[in-house]
């Protein structure tokens, strides 16, 4: 069924094993590649086949196990007790009993897997080690991968420089809230799943990260997760860095509320203020933000602020607008995040989202961007 489904778009691997090596993106455009376990039937024949050269002992309580599977792989009532007593008589010796038992669309199957998945025995350190001549996909829960991050986090990029690593969110999120992507896409995680069913900060960060590239839903791994410097280093999230470059933002005004928020603030005079900030490396992680502009429409404050960046690569630029709200909790105005590794200098009429990442109809934020290359 998979190979008359996807057809000539099914990427396999040249031999019957695993891919080697992960291919490059180019190899892959427009190419279905299976990553999974290997059928749990190929993998009890083989196990039970390697049984076969034990001793005496293993083979007498291996009779049972025999049986056992065979009933379970047919597991048809039409079978004859005939049937089922001539399967018992295996001792995996017969070569005939044995190609008798063996499923024959699993080895099949397997070879269609090309990335091989799976949780590992060991310690955490162990299942990140780098096999050579083998690709695997290694999937983690977000509790895991932090406390893999915090005591292996040159091991995790390591691991994911050859393998695909996965993070997704712990069973007890049952309201849909998220984790922090970040912490994954600084240790070159290729997968990090979320939650899309709510919204909240981790999903603006996902739609800012994710809108780079004409928002095709494929962003490059920046090449200092890649590289491998002197003595095997790899990059440290944790360590501290020189700052690359500088941005400035000059939040000038903005413009659109009395349009789309017309309803809401019918009775009231606004007093809007401008959050803006970076997402990043722990060394980039800021926030900051304007003066309240009280009773208009039509805000400026004409504000600017600078930020150091150690990573840009990887750093999201933040922008939140709230109304402020003296007897509640600041009211909710707008937002966008942005990838600085694609923002342009100059003047920018920038739109902001609802909470659920929808733009906005008129809503607009003037902003000025100015980058300052720092000589290292």
């Amino acid at each position: 069924m998979v190979i008359q489904t996807f057809g000539n778009m099914l990427f396999c691997p040249s031999e019957s094993d695993c891919v080697k090596e992960f291919p490059s993106p180019k190899e892959l455009k427009y190419r279905i590649v299976i990553s999974t376990k290997p059928p749990k039937e190929y993998l009890e024949d083989k196990n039970l086949s390697s049984r076969g050269s034990n001793s005496l002992k293993d083979k007498d309580s291996d009779e049972d196990t025999w049986g056992r599977m065979s009933a379970d792989l047919t597991n048809d009532d039409d079978k004859s007790d005939c049937d089922a007593s001539e399967h018992s008589q295996c001792d995996g010796d017969n070569e005939a009993c044995d190609r008798l038992l063996r499923p024959l669309g699993a080895p099949a199957y397997k070879n269609l897997i090309s990335i091989p998945a799976g949780k590992p025995k060991g310690k955490l350190r162990e299942k990140l080690k780098v096999e050579k001549d083998k690709v695997r996909r290694l999937s983690l829960s977000e509790q895991k991968f932090e406390k893999a991050t915090v005591c292996h986090g040159t091991d995790v990029v390591r691991f994911t420089q050859r393998n695909i690593l996965r993070i997704y969110p712990k069973g007890t999120r049952v309201n849909s809230s998220n984790y922090n992507p970040l912490i994954g896409w600084m240790h070159g995680a290729q997968m990090v799943a979320l939650n899309m069913q709510g919204y909240g900060k981790p999903l603006w960060l996902m739609h800012g990260m994710f809108g780079s590239n004409g928002g095709c839903g494929y962003v490059k791994k920046p090449d200092f997760l890649m590289n491998v410097g002197p003595n095997d280093q790899v990059f440290d999230a944790k360590a501290k860095l020189p700052v690359k470059k500088i941005l400035k933002v000059k939040v000038h005004m903005g413009d659109g509320w009395h349009l789309d928020f017309k309803q809401r603030y019918l009775w009231s005079s606004p007093e809007f203020y401008t959050r803006v900030g970076i997402a990043g490396v722990p060394a980039d992680k800021t926030m900051k933000k304007t003066k309240k502009r009280k009773g208009n429409w039509t805000p400026v404050w004409d504000e600017e602020f600078t930020f150091q960046l150690t990573v840009p690569e990887i750093a999201l630029l933040r922008i939140e607008v709230h109304e402020h709200n003296m007897s509640e909790k600041d009211d909710f105005a707008g937002q966008t995040c942005l990838p600085v590794s694609e923002l342009r200098p100059g003047f920018r009429a920038v739109p902001l989202f609802n909470r659920k990442g929808e733009k906005f109809t008129s809503l607009r934020l003037l902003l000025r961007f100015e980058f300052v290359q720092v000589d290292i």
